[in-house]
């Protein structure tokens, strides 16, 4: 798949780079899960085992997920997420939520997420300084990149 660059300084677009390919947050969900064999995978994303070969491949080369042989004849691997693929763990319940919301019944849920306290997980975000839930109308961007704005390229 051949992407576009965006002409934009964007971390979003950066991020979107290493793991907006079809089935890397897949695996990310899984992996997160528990089930990071291979032939789990397979299983429970249903992706083309020669494109799971490369998904794989590069959230590890990404530092996202690592790789440790579990068995050695034949060899076999399991994955496991970094403290960098943990991080994306809750943008993986935040897109849950947001679906569950907006594509989906109560009653059609295909799965909960449980906190340690035992109540179901609300993914929130909130202000880091005062700790409010952020809301849009809340925002402020302040583009760092030189020669952008909020609008888009400045004057030269």
């Amino acid at each position: 798949m051949a992407a576009t660059k965006d002409p934009r300084p964007c971390s979003i677009a950066d991020t979107l780079a290493l793991v907006g390919e079809k089935y890397s947050l897949l695996v990310l969900r899984e992996v997160c899960l528990g089930n990071g064999r291979f032939d789990q995978l397979v299983r429970n994303i249903g992706a083309p085992r020669d494109v799971l070969s490369t998904r794989l491949r590069r959230l590890v080369d990404a530092g996202i997920l690592t790789k440790r042989v579990y068995s050695e004849r034949p060899q076999r691997f399991q994955y496991r997420p970094t403290q960098a693929g943990l991080e994306l763990e809750p943008v993986l319940m935040t897109l849950m939520a947001w679906g569950d919301r907006h594509l989906r019944q109560d009653d059609d849920r295909p799965m909960v997420i449980e906190h340690s306290c035992g109540n179901e997980l609300l993914p929130v975000v909130t202000c880091r300084a005062c700790g409010e839930t952020v809301r849009h109308e809340d925002l402020t961007a302040h583009p760092q990149a030189p020669g952008w704005s909020v609008s888009g390229p400045t004057a030269a």
